[in-house]
């Protein structure tokens, strides 16, 4: 049971969820929420690190046959995690806001009501797969998340990084709604025959 949480795949998963605090560390540096140009490039190093292993903890898990029940568990626990914080990070230092703290509670909201679906359909012992789509929105999101991070201090060295990535932020959000709209359509013939 020990070898199996410390496997390799186990071992990045909590690296990433290891990673949100440090992220959040560095919009505080300095006392107070502020993300100065070098913290900002210091949480974008750690959120792509982070990025990276979301990939590789579940690819390793299924070519070397490291399967768990607690990665399972872990694993999107720790994708919500990296993501929820970022977006409040960066709504509360204001990278977002207005309008586009609308795409943040819709991605935040598909999460939360995803997990609970998952949840209630794995009770039933009911797997919804992840679908194609679903992976591209994550991705989506993920670049859209970088390019935020990056905000003013991106700016500086590459024009529009803070637009670029509220434009992808909105596109993961129309993306989210659908992939939303997915898995419920597929988990309520499971809910509607109970």
């Amino acid at each position: 049971m020990a070898s199996r949480a410390l496997n390799i795949p186990n071992l990045l998963t909590y690296a990433r969820i290891l990673a949100v605090p440090l992220i959040v560390l560095c919009f505080f540096i300095e006392g107070r929420l502020h993300g100065s140009d070098s913290a900002r490039w210091v949480a974008l190093v750690i959120f792509v690190v982070a990025s990276v292993t979301d990939f590789l903890d579940g690819y390793l898990a299924r070519i070397w046959d490291q399967t768990s029940n607690i990665g399972r568990m872990l694993d999107p626990i720790a994708d919500k995690l990296l993501v929820a914080s970022i977006l409040l990070l960066v709504a509360a230092d204001g990278t977002i806001a207005g309008w586009s703290i609308w795409a943040a509670i819709i991605i935040l909201c598909r999460e939360i009501l995803v997990s609970g679906l998952r949840e209630y359909l794995a009770a039933l012992k009911v797997s919804v797969p992840v679908t194609k789509i679903a992976k591209w929105k994550t991705t989506v999101q993920m670049l859209a998340i970088a390019f935020l991070l990056a905000g003013p201090a991106g700016d500086k060295v590459l024009p529009y990084t803070t637009e670029a990535g509220i434009t992808l932020l909105w596109i993961a959000a129309i993306v989210t709604i659908y992939t939303g709209y997915d898995y419920f359509r597929a988990g309520l013939r499971h809910v509607i025959n109970e």
